[in-house]
C-alpha cells in the first residue's frame, strides 16, 4: 500500500480534523526527504497550527537534521516570538549539540515557555563548545544586558548565564 504524503498533510492541516496529531505522527513514521521538504514548507507557512504540527512531525522523524536550520529560523522569526513554544519544544527531536548559541538566544529572548524549554536544553544537552561559540554567546549576552529591564528576572538570568560562560571559558583556560 502506497502512503500518500499529500493526503496525510491535508488531513493534518485540516482545521476540522480532531485527530491532527495522529496524522503528524503518521507523517513522522513515513519519513524520508520528500516528507521533510513538505513539512519544512509548512513550518515556514502562515498557518501556525499547521506549522506546529509539522514541527512535531519533524521532531519525531529519523534523519531529520536537514530540517533543523529552518526550524531555528522559525523560532527566531520575530513574527513567532510570542507563540514559538511548540517550535522550541520540537527541538528535542534533533541533535542540537552544535547549536548552543541558538539555544542561548532562545533562553534570553524567548517568551516564558520558549525560555523555560531552552533553559532545560542548556542544562541537559552536551554542546560542542569552542572559543568561537563562547565569543558569539558573549555577544548575545551583551546585547541582552544592554536591552533588558534590570529586574528580578534579569538578575536570575544574569547569574545563570555568567556562571555558564565562566565554566565554558574555564574549559579552555585549563588546556
Amino acid at each position: 500500500m502506497e502512503i500518500n504524503i499529500d493526503s496525510l498533510l491535508e488531513k493534518m492541516c485540516n482545521p476540522q480534523e480532531e485527530e491532527a496529531y495522529k496524522y503528524a505522527d503518521e507523517l513522522a513514521e513515513v519519513g524520508g526527504e520528500e516528507t521533510i521538504i513538505k513539512l519544512v514548507e509548512l513550518i515556514q507557512g502562515a498557518d501556525k497550527e499547521c506549522a506546529f504540527l509539522a514541527a512535531r512531525a519533524l521532531s519525531k522523524m529519523e534523519n531529520n537534521q536537514s530540517a533543523l536550520e529552518p526550524l531555528l529560523e522559525a523560532i527566531h522569526d520575530k513574527e513567532n516570538k510570542n507563540q514559538n513554544g511548540a517550535f522550541v519544544q520540537a527541538l528535542e527531536g534533533f541533535d542540537i549539540s552544535e547549536k548552543f548559541v541558538d539555544v542561548l538566544r532562545i533562553y534570553l529572548f524567548g517568551n516564558f515557555k520558549a525560555s523555560a524549554i531552552a533553559k532545560y536544553y542548556l542544562d541537559y544537552t552536551e554542546f560542542d563548545i569552542t572559543p568561537r561559540v563562547i565569543k558569539k554567546a558573549e555577544k548575545h549576552w551583551n546585547h541582552f544586558t544592554n536591552n533588558s529591564k534590570l529586574d528580578e528576572a534579569f538578575e536570575l538570568k544574569k547569574a545563570e548565564v555568567e556562571e555558564m560562560l565562566s565554566e565554558m571559558k574555564g574549559m579552555f583556560e585549563e588546556e
